[in-house]
């Protein structure tokens, strides 16, 4: 029986990462959402860190991550169309402040102060009276051009 070393491992096969520390963000109904990069492609990838120091190193501080196994990390990112992983990247864009530079045009309508009250609908004008309408001279029953026997009159 042959005994494998490190040495002897393919570095093209793959195998289980462990548990990951993944980056994650604040959702919208306050639960917490993957947060998700972009390849130098410009495809989106699901991301992951070996260690939370390599996390903060790239994130900052105060990133916010949860610990996922691989195979976890790719079934939730499948179902959003991301099938990419990328695992402790040196050097990512920087997270978008919070402050605008231009206001949006139209806010979110869960994010703005409730809408000011409409103003009170004028008043409708009277419908004037309608003509009488003439009806038409009743019709008289006409007599039938065949006879109770299914034949033509003579």
């Amino acid at each position: 029986m042959d005994i494998l070393t490190v040495d002897d491992a393919d570095p093209d096969e793959r195998r289980p990462a462990g548990p990951l520390y993944v980056p994650v963000r604040l959702g919208s109904a306050g639960g917490q959402q993957l947060r998700f990069v972009r390849t130098p492609l410009g495809v989106r990838s699901a991301v992951g860190f070996t260690s939370a120091a390599r996390l903060h190193a790239v994130l900052g501080a105060g990133q916010c991550w949860i610990r996922l196994a691989e195979p976890a990390l790719r079934a939730l990112a499948a179902p959003l169309g991301v099938t990419t992983l990328t695992l402790d990247p040196q050097l990512m864009a920087p997270a978008p402040s919070g402050a605008r530079r231009t206001p949006a045009a139209h806010p979110c309508a869960r994010r703005s102060a409730p809408p000011e009250p409409l103003p009170a609908a004028p008043e409708p004008e009277p419908v004037p009276a309608l003509a009488p309408v003439h009806r038409a001279a009743r019709l008289t029953a006409v007599p039938a051009l065949v006879d109770h026997r299914g034949g033509f009159p003579v």
